[in-house]
């Protein structure tokens, strides 16, 4: 894929669906009594990988363009399957569905693509085996066996990083528990876990506090059908707002963004460095609130750096790629510490990040557990996506403001997450 220099991006864009809220709706349908229907459910690879999984459970789906229907087995109607299952690239997708597995009185094996079976599980190993299951791994490594019990044993977890998908897959386990399940954060992270599991009938509590305690009973909780719109993923919006920032002259409206206040940190920080950010607040879209963002060309000069650190990178793990190729048009560039996690993701996205900044010209230092940029002069170069989605989509973005032609290898891995991001981008771009 190759991409020229925009002088500017104008228009409307129609997002995807939100991916974290996609799989986790899918997830808890499978197990509802009775039939969900979920619209605009995202459309990406990442998520027909859970759809897949769902379905050689013994699960009816039945898509609609992007509307998905999902005819629920009940809390105990999933099917043992003797193949094991594909979860493509998706970690979220072997993540969440460990722990709902665990509950089973049947063996799963889950597997995935050559990135995924690389990537450390031993996160969700560990509190799943303190609930009662047993799970074999090549060094806590996928494909993951997984031996079900029930009913597995309810605990208080401490979560030793703040991660939204060890939470969930906890309080997946949990609902085949056999008392209160509770999950203990050190940073609140995004919550769409605790706000679906209401919609389908499932009572959760919390504590209220900044730690995030979170907890449901196991034999009340029995989710039922539900009928839901899913937001527009501010994920996938991140790349078309950093892109019109960046752009004097530019004009994006995005609308049914999903804004989440666990998931807004990209604004907060747009905003930070003098992005003419627009939000009109819609209507809420049960229970995930959405605004309409409109965003103008043009950025503010910094007096120092926008540094990136402590727990406000889990705030913005997602984010983070694009927010590199930002830092190149700051002033004073953009520090980035504390993510060694951005090491074990799609791809060791700092080396992805530091790799193709530097093809670009950019001057940038590498560490451990992130990276400085400076303020650059981007030129055109062959970018390699390292088959990961989100380093594909913000070097296209690079490519928008940098001197010549900019090709994408690999530019066929956003569909994990974004498909048809190229010709969404293409379609606002004016020359």
């Amino acid at each position: 894929m190759k991409v020229i220099p925009a002088e500017s991006l104008q228009g409307i864009v129609e997002l995807p669906g939100d991916k974290s809220i996609s799989h986790r709706a899918a997830i808890i349908a499978a197990i509802a009594d009775g039939t969900s229907r979920l619209d605009n459910f995202a459309a990406s690879a990442d998520c027909t990988s859970t759809l897949d999984c769902l379905s050689s459970l013994g699960v009816e789906i039945r898509r609609d363009g992007s509307t998905v229907f999902v005819d629920g087995v009940g809390k105990f109607g999933l099917k043992r399957t003797d193949a094991p299952l594909d979860c493509g690239n998706s970690g979220t997708t072997m993540r969440l569905l460990a722990g709902l597995l665990s509950g089973q009185r049947f063996k799963s094996v889950l597997t995935g693509d050559e990135s995924l079976v690389k990537r450390p599980m031993s996160r969700i190993i560990e509190p799943l085996e303190q609930m009662g299951a047993t799970i074999t791994s090549d060094d806590d490594k996928a494909p993951l066996t997984i031996h079900g019990r029930y009913p597995l044993r309810a605990i208080a977890y401490h979560t030793p990083v703040a991660s939204a998908q060890i939470k969930s897959c906890v309080l997946f386990a949990g609902l085949y528990a056999n008392g209160e399940t509770s999950t203990i954060e050190p940073s609140l992270t995004r919550d769409h876990t605790e706000r679906l599991l209401p919609l389908f009938g499932v009572r959760i509590g919390t504590d209220g506090g900044p730690a995030s305690k979170i907890r449901y009973i196991k034999g009340t909780s029995r989710p039922t059908a539900a009928e839901l719109t899913i937001p527009c993923d501010i994920s996938s919006a991140a790349f078309f707002l950093v892109a019109a920032a960046c752009l004097p002259g530019s004009e994006l409206t995005l609308p049914n963004v999903g804004t989440n206040p666990t998931r807004t940190a990209i604004l907060d920080v747009l905003e930070c460095v003098g992005a003419k950010l627009s939000p009109r607040k819609d209507a809420e879209l049960r229970g995930e609130p959405t605004d309409t963002l409109t965003i103008s060309g043009g950025l503010d000069e910094q007096e120092a750096p926008l540094v990136i650190e402590g727990p406000a990178v889990a705030d913005l793990i997602d984010e983070i790629p694009i927010l590199a190729v930002l830092g190149t048009q700051l002033a004073n560039g953009l520090e980035v510490r504390d993510a060694g996690e951005l090491r074990v993701k799609e791809s060791d996205r700092i080396h992805s990040i530091t790799e193709n900044l530097r093809r670009m010209g950019a001057n940038v230092t590498e560490f451990d557990d992130g990276f400085h940029v400076e303020r650059s002069h981007l030129k055109g170069a062959v970018i390699d996506s390292f088959g990961d989605h989100r380093i594909g989509m913000a070097f296209a973005v690079a490519g928008l403001f940098a001197d010549g032609e900019t090709e994408i290898v690999g530019a066929e891995c956003a569909d994990v997450s974004f498909p048809g991001f190229f010709e969404t981008l293409a379609s606002v771009v004016k020359s």
